[in-house]
């Protein structure tokens, strides 16, 4: 099972990050790597989107991008997440912090494609992107955080029971949710479930 981030755009506001806009287009693009800003303002998406980065020189142009003032230093996901949080919502559903990669190899829908990893590559160290999410759950502790995980997914000592207002759902749980955004591939055919 997997999940189409385009129908929650319906459900609620959605903050993608890096690449995401090459296949839908969330209501706030999330970039913090130069080479993956300036790819997003080479397609021209940040004319018409709201995107957000860190300020930084080795942006091509500034026009049309929103910079983050003051800055948090860091990653993309956590970032967003923490966009997402100073924005007052009540929920917020995590996607795609799964951090530990699979079998130690990259796991990452972009592996493979411009500006991104092999996938036979090392999983990057999840450590700073760990401790960052970790800040995010700890200072909006009004917000109930929901982590979505494949069944048996990896859950952090550091995001374990210590934090009342995240839980962590599988897929499938996300499903009874939203269930129009959860699909699953039969001979290579995406069927909503």
């Amino acid at each position: 099972m997997a999940v189409d981030p385009s129908v929650l755009l319906k459900e609620g506001v959605v903050y993608g990050c890096n690449a995401q806009y090459r296949e839908f287009e969330p209501h706030y693009l999330i970039a913090v790597d130069v080479k993956m800003v300036n790819e997003i303002i080479a397609s021209g998406y940040h004319k018409t989107h709201q995107v957000w980065t860190n300020p930084n020189k080795g942006i091509n142009s500034k026009a049309n991008i929103n910079l983050f003032n003051p800055h948090k230093g860091w990653s993309s996901g956590p970032t967003a997440l923490w966009f997402a949080a100073s924005q007052g919502h009540k929920e917020i559903f995590i996607l795609g912090f799964d951090y530990q990669g699979l079998n130690g190899k990259l796991n990452n829908v972009y592996a493979d494609t411009y500006n991104y990893k092999k996938s036979q590559d090392a999983a990057t160290y999840y450590g700073n992107w760990l401790s960052q999410t970790e800040k995010v759950i700890k200072e909006f502790r009004q917000i109930k955080f929901y982590r979505v995980i494949e069944p048996a997914g990896f859950i952090p000592d550091k995001l374990g029971s210590n934090h009342p207002n995240l839980s962590h759902i599988t897929v499938e749980q996300f499903g009874h949710r939203f269930p129009s955004a959860i699909y699953s591939y039969q001979n290579d055919q995406k069927t909503t479930i």
